[in-house]
């Protein structure tokens, strides 16, 4: 059961990925064509909702990057909660590996970043952007591999993924909150309070938990924090199981009803409107700006460096146990996929440095895509080059 929801997931993120690059790559092309004054005013479109003085007036971007991706990370909450109760990551032997690879892979991209950028202080905000990984993006690669790759190693880079947006959403709540508004931040509390306390009441209705969880968006959004947080909290009180019906899992239901959107929409609509960069900037005093180069040096180094160098001495400590059928090379390989982080980093690097630092914007994006294209391409050859090797034996 838990295997075949592994593998579910594992499909449409492959689909979703093939969209969302298509999607990043329209943006391109849009925003270097004549239609770039069409695309920006896109963006900066006024939405609002609300009644009378309650009413919230905001640009489409800010719609799509707080509000829509508040989606996006309720079902990376849906997912962790499903792994991690009945499912790939429910056993301490089995999530242990893909752990300790997520903590190196986080950790070398943002020291080597750190090391790239001292002492410009403004440009070491910035050290969290090569730290994610676009699970969406690694999967479709390894797809294009088919059965030539074992499936451990799909299993491995997704849960190693997975942990992985976990850290981002750790570092996001952590370092990227700005002007803390303590009685939004309380209200917000008040919200969680109440959808815990509908979760032991062993409510399984989804209603109050939606109006409730659109009550912490806004005042998430309001208290300082980045307003995605709140589709995570939202996650972690849907009931996992329904205690009137064991073979409903109200849980399971919601994550199977908004994956496709996600994967369809959301994210496609998130990387046309973040991936448009203007290539009349392109120039090699940008690609050599310590901010690109440290993007992707911490992408396509560090990624690989931390997650197989934390992964290979966990393994020979007896910490964790390599995935069956798999080899080193097949980890390094895997390692390697990681890089491809795209709209986790985009996302962090907006968070970075949008308010303060908007100049920098178009540098993170060279230095993602770049760095997302070296890891993908190299990634898919290496592991390419395993598979024959392995058929020749």
């Amino acid at each position: 059961m838990a295997f075949s929801a592994m593998q579910r997931f594992i499909q449409t993120e492959v689909a979703g990925g093939v969209i969302v690059m298509l999607a990043a790559l329209l943006a391109v092309i849009v925003e270097n064509s004549p239609l770039h004054t069409l695309y920006h005013d896109f963006l900066h479109l006024q939405i609002g909702i609300g009644v009378g003085s309650f009413a919230m007036m905001k640009p489409m971007h800010l719609w799509i990057n707080d509000g829509l991706m508040s989606i996006f990370f309720l079902l990376v909450g849906l997912e962790i909660k499903r792994e991690m109760y009945a499912g790939e990551l429910a056993c301490i032997q089995q999530c242990l590996l893909p752990v300790i690879g997520a903590v190196g892979g986080m950790l070398m991209p943002a020291l080597i970043y750190f090391v790239i950028t001292v002492p410009d202080f403004a440009a070491m905000k910035g050290w969290a952007v090569p730290t994610a990984t676009d699970i969406a993006f690694a999967l479709s690669i390894l797809a294009l591999l088919g059965s030539r790759v074992p499936k451990s190693l799909k299993m491995f880079v997704t849960a190693l993924a997975i942990f992985d947006d976990i850290g981002a959403i750790v570092i996001i709540a952590v370092f990227y909150a700005s002007d803390i508004s303590m009685p939004a931040l309380g209200s917000a509390g008040i919200c969680m309070l109440i959808m815990f306390g509908l979760n032991l009441l062993n409510v399984t209705r989804l209603a109050p938990y939606f109006i409730l969880g659109g009550l912490l968006w806004f005042f998430v959004l309001n208290s300082g924090v980045h307003a995605t947080l709140a589709g995570v909290v939202l996650a972690s009180a849907i009931p996992m199981l329904n205690g009137k019906n064991k073979s409903h899992s109200p849980l399971r239901q919601l994550e199977k009803d908004i994956h496709p959107y996600v994967a369809f929409g959301i994210m496609p609509l998130f990387a046309f409107a973040n991936a448009g960069v203007s290539l009349h900037d392109f120039s090699m005093d940008a690609i050599a700006h310590p901010i690109t180069m440290g993007i992707i040096a911490g992408l396509f180094i560090g990624k690989p460096l931390g997650i197989f160098g934390a992964t290979a001495l966990s393994i020979k400590m007896g910490l964790g146990a390599m995935p069956k059928g798999c080899k080193m090379s097949d980890l390094f390989g895997g390692a390697i996929l990681c890089g491809v982080g795209f709209t986790m980093s985009l996302l962090i690097g907006m968070l970075a440095f949008d308010t303060q630092h908007p100049e920098f914007s178009y540098l993170v994006r060279y230095g993602v895509i770049l760095g997302s294209l070296a890891s993908g391409i190299v990634g898919y050859t290496f592991l390419s080059h395993q598979s024959r090797s392995r058929c020749s034996h």
